[in-house]
């Protein structure tokens, strides 16, 4: 279970999430909805130890506290954040990226309590390329740099590659449906579910609208208003917003 415990969010001295508790079983998926400047990217953020957001509470995954680790440190215990304006990292090609980072999980101890295996070059290649034409990524794509060049689609469908490959226990997906058409959304949210059927993955999701949980049937659903959880419920709580808006909740 990832247990979130009382969150408490600052930048520059300026508190942006205030108490959220949160927990998160596996298999289970949430979805945070609120309007902009909510504190909702930044609670996303923080729980992968960005180094603009101090956060205080607790986190604790399967009964450890990884609270105050690295990214990488929480990464390797099975954390996992997309983005919602991944970055381009020209001259690291997209192959070679998700091969050193597999490899980084995989040698970690912690992971290979899961029956984990290194893989060859060539059976991670093939892999690699049976995931990727799940998602509509050409083959060319896993050549060029991380990003570059890519359109906004294209790096969102690479973030879900990227869950594919590493296989969190535990997912913060960030408004991963910006500027997405229809085509492309329906393609990530089959990443998302493929993830949680085949891995058990634990998922977060942060969003403003309800597009995505069209696609993505959620566990819960909690509406996140000036850094607060201010209601939870099910998925009917996401059409009530799409509805009437989130006027009543502030």
């Amino acid at each position: 279970m990832l247990n979130l415990q009382k969150i408490k969010v600052e930048v520059s001295s300026k508190v942006v999430v205030n108490g959220i508790s949160l927990k998160i079983k596996p298999g289970e998926v949430h979805a945070i909805m609120g309007p902009n400047g909510s504190g909702k990217s930044s609670f996303a953020k923080s729980l992968l130890s960005h180094p603009d957001y101090q956060l205080a509470g607790k986190i604790v995954l399967d009964k450890k506290d990884i609270t105050d680790l690295a990214v990488d440190a929480k990464s390797r215990q099975g954390m996992f954040l997309a983005f919602q304006h991944p970055v381009a990292i020209p001259g690291v090609s997209v192959f070679n990226f998700l091969r050193v980072a597999r490899q980084s999980i995989l040698n970690d101890k912690t992971v290979k309590n899961r029956g984990a295996e290194l893989k060859s070059v060539a059976k991670f290649m093939r892999e690699l390329k049976e995931k990727a034409k799940t998602l509509g990524i050409k083959d060319e794509f896993l050549s060029r740099g991380l990003n570059e060049g890519f359109s906004g689609g294209e790096r969102k469908k690479l973030e879900m590659l990227q869950l594919l490959v590493l296989e969190p226990k535990y997912a913060v997906i960030d408004e991963i449906d910006t500027g997405l058409d229809v085509d492309a959304l329906k393609l990530v949210a089959k990443g998302i579910k493929q993830v949680v059927k085949e891995n058990n993955t634990g998922v977060l999701i942060i969003t403003h609208y309800q597009r995505i949980l069209g696609y993505i049937k959620p566990d819960f659903v909690h509406v996140m208003v000036k850094g607060k959880i201010v209601k939870s419920g099910t998925k009917k709580l996401a059409k009530e917003i799409e509805k009437s808006g989130y006027k009543s909740y502030e």
